[in-house]
């Protein structure tokens, strides 16, 4: 029998059983449950089966790598200790070494064909994938040529010592594979929504390099591609004049089917509803465009479905620069369509589309008394780059190859976690909440729903768990680690 090894930091009860196993957040558990809301995985039908052993795919199958039983488990004195922080390595004249954790719809479905595509140009190369099923992380990497497999996050970052950690998981576990990651040296790129709370992620900042890396970039790709690249340029220069009235949209359908998985529609495991999970690339987008927001007055409810959080909310939030917009997220929708309008004092700019827009899905109508050949200029969107995981790779390695602060980390990225925090704390305090308000001490800053009556979980005591990350007594992580929990069904 190989050595077992477990990492740490919870205990967790499956809920078919009354088994305990040792768990912990740098040990992947299933990828196919990390992105439920993004649509690359609305129909992924992918399963989590229970932990084995996973063969190193360079090796013959007789040597084994990483054990993880639920049978046996290192005791807590015995744990390794993490390796300590160590500078981003110099990338010049070489390949960046890139490793993907957790591999279900959007890991392989989204990062992987990223990565493969730079690997084609010379790039990067990907040299290990991680996942809790030993079975399918062994076929993932024999399928893609990937060298490596493992079920360990710290023995594979030790032994790969990867430049990029592309992260696929639940975001209950982002917190704890993103600080691995950044102390072995490892830049990472994590699926949204980042971490579920301003402390876990102010937590990561707090890890990150201070000159040159590594830092750890949000999956944000609705940022990227050429139309927001024009769109972003006209209003920084006010061609279009100032912004005036804005109007973000996400509005979807999900069936009861779809929150019948157990992790759905819960604090801990999904980390909010559709404010959260949902709306949160288009409002990432929306401040992308307009730049930084001063307060909000919110609403959420729960109109339709039976889940801990909310099915719909509204907002009003007001710029910096004075503008005024409205925010909608919904997941009862059955015309569903995402969507961006920004009037300005010279012309309106509107993005429409579902899941990613191309230069075709932008609109720019102008002023009745703005010159044609002026207007025209404003059409010219040049080439065509869709927004994708793609574009954001690409500039993602070209500031690791700078060694500069990619967007969407830091304080880029966290400014739409911000946001949907005061979102939930106005809604269900029935204040106006100003950007900057919420930090260490407000009950919003670890929990976003605040502990607040009718809203957070049955049981809920308030506690913090170590690190700052609140402790929902009557949740844990079954529903992230039941094999039979983690199956998707059609979005």
């Amino acid at each position: 029998m190989p050595t077992v090894r477990t990492a740490s930091t919870s205990t967790v009860r499956t809920a078919s059983t009354s088994t305990v196993r040792t768990a912990t957040a740098t040990t992947v558990r299933t990828a196919t449950a990390s992105t439920a809301h993004d649509p690359s995985s609305a129909h992924d039908t992918s399963t989590s089966s229970p932990p084995s052993t996973v063969h190193d795919a360079s090796t013959s199958s007789s040597t084994v790598h990483d054990a993880i039983s639920p049978e046996a488990s290192s005791p807590p004195d015995s744990r390794p200790t993490p390796h300590p922080n160590r500078p981003a390595a110099a990338l010049a004249g070489r390949r960046i070494r890139a490793a993907l954790i957790g591999t279900g719809a959007i890991g392989g479905g989204s990062h992987l064909p990223a990565l493969a595509t730079l690997a084609e140009e010379g790039e990067t190369e990907i040299v290990a994938a991680v996942d809790i099923d030993a079975d399918a992380i062994t076929a993932f990497c024999a399928e893609h040529a990937i060298p490596h497999a493992y079920t360990d996050l710290d023995r594979m970052l030790q032994e790969q010592r990867p430049d990029l950690v592309s992260i696929c998981t639940p975001p209950t576990l982002h917190r704890e594979q993103t600080l691995a990651a950044l102390r072995a040296g490892a830049w990472v790129w994590c699926e949204k929504p980042p971490v579920p709370t301003l402390a876990d992620f102010d937590a990561i900042e707090s890890q990150e390099g201070t000159d040159g890396g590594p830092y750890a970039a949000i999956v944000f790709q609705h940022r990227f591609g050429s139309g927001a690249r024009h769109v972003r340029r006209l209003l920084a220069e006010q061609a279009l004049g100032r912004p005036l009235v804005a109007h973000c949209q996400t509005t979807w359908y999900r069936n009861t089917a779809y929150y019948a998985v157990p992790w759905r529609g819960r604090w801990q495991t999904e980390g909010g509803g559709p404010a959260m999970g949902h709306g949160i690339h288009q409002m990432d987008l929306l401040l992308d465009l307009l730049g930084p927001w001063s307060e909000v007055r919110a609403m959420a409810g729960r109109l339709v479905h039976d889940v801990e959080t909310e099915d719909v909310s509204t907002a009003l939030v007001r710029f910096e620069n004075g503008a005024m917009a409205t925010v909608v997220n919904s997941v009862l929708s059955p015309d569903e369509v995402s969507r961006i309008r920004i009037d300005c004092e010279r012309a309106t700019v509107e993005l429409t589309h579902l899941y990613g827009h191309s230069n075709a899905n932008w609109r720019i109508t102008p002023a009745p008394d703005v010159p044609e050949e002026e207007a025209a200029a404003w059409q010219d969107f040049g080439a065509d780059v869709p927004s994708s995981h793609l574009a954001q790779l690409r500039e993602l390695v070209a500031s690791m190859r700078a060694q500069a602060r990619p967007r969407s980390s830091g304080a880029d990225g966290r400014t739409s976690l911000e946001l949907i925090t005061a979102l939930y704390k106005s809604a269900f305090t029935d204040t106006t909440v100003r950007a900057g308000e919420i930090g260490p001490g407000d009950p919003y800053y670890t929990a976003l729903h605040g502990g607040a009556p009718g809203w957070a979980p049955v049981g809920f005591t308030g506690s913090k768990c170590e690190g700052g990350q609140s402790n929902d007594s009557a949740v844990n992580d079954s529903a992230v680690n039941d094999p039979a929990s983690s199956k998707e069904v059609p979005a």
